[in-house]
């Protein structure tokens, strides 16, 4: 395509009108990318949720979509079809990621929001060849549903009014992700917190109650506890691709860094487990966040 066809599809891109709709969760808006013509970003009152690109599904915006990429990336080897579980739908953006990058996987996704769902399938319509499943129903009841050792891959990126509901907190509802996994399987959580990180440090040590291996990827001034961001939570039953996942993560165009073994151990801090009886939602994020 020729540069005078692309400034034509990018005025048209910049040109779209914002779809506006009141779904289960607030207010949605799917607004235009005036740099990718089919590109769009899903906000949920003000929130940003996804970055979807129809043309290049492979394409991942958000700092934190593209460290649960590179984890999909290390769950097999390359162009092995894998078998995954989205809890949180979003605009399906890890969904078609894999569905791009491994042809031929079997994905389920778990979506609360039914008038979410509705939209997104109507405005971002998913490949109908890619071989996707969605349910509208509670992530936790939804994975409950799913067979034992079913998955290779389980992401969790759950938020009701920008906060992870407190019963996808705990380490009953860890186990019944590692019940889901098979053997080998990997766990990846997207989890927000700032100052003083008392969300994600007890997550930390939730994860380590039912997973023997972990691993933390975040923005280095989000893990010093200087602002409020995203975490990304990698468990697994098996030894992780810590040495290539950092390597991936450092060659971001937003760098990250990865804790793991004893200097994320010490970064938990001591913090105890979290239970149903003791689950709370995740932070409100400041409104400074979205600004």
């Amino acid at each position: 395509m020729g540069p005078v066809a692309r400034n034509k599809q990018r005025d048209r891109a910049a040109s779209a009108a914002s779809v506006v709709e009141t779904v289960d969760g607030g207010l949605a808006e799917l607004i235009p990318d005036r740099e990718r013509p089919r590109a769009w970003t899903l906000l949920i009152d003000g929130a940003p949720q996804s970055h979807v690109d129809l043309d290049d599904p492979a394409h991942l915006s958000f700092e934190y979509q593209r460290r649960l990429g590179h984890i999909a990336d290390l769950a097999a080897p390359p162009n092995r079809p894998l078998q995954v579980v989205h809890l949180g739908g979003g605009a399906f953006t890890l969904a078609r990621y894999v569905a791009a990058t491994r042809p031929r996987s079997t994905q389920q996704i778990v979506e609360l929001d039914g008038k979410l769902v509705q939209l997104v399938r109507r405005e971002l319509p998913l490949d109908p060849g890619a071989r996707i499943r969605v349910r509208s129903t509670d992530a936790r009841a939804g994975l409950a549903k799913v067979q034992d050792s079913w998955a290779d891959l389980v992401i969790a990126d759950v938020f009701s009014g920008a906060r992870t509901p407190a019963h996808l907190t705990s380490t009953e509802f860890l186990g019944e992700v590692r019940r889901v996994l098979r053997p080998g399987g990997f766990y990846a959580a997207n989890l927000a917190d700032g100052p003083p990180l008392t969300h994600l440090r007890g997550q930390i040590a939730t994860a380590a109650a039912v997973f023997p291996e972990l691993a933390l990827t975040a923005d280095p001034t989000v893990l010093r506890g200087r602002r409020f961001g995203n975490a990304v939570l990698l468990a697994s039953d098996r030894e992780l691709p810590v040495a290539e996942l950092t390597r991936r993560v450092a060659t971001d165009p937003h760098p990250g860094r990865v804790e793991h073994g004893r200097e994320l151990a010490d970064f938990a801090g001591g913090a105890a487990p979290v239970t149903d009886a003791s689950a709370k939602p995740s932070p409100v994020p400041p409104a400074s966040v979205f600004r």
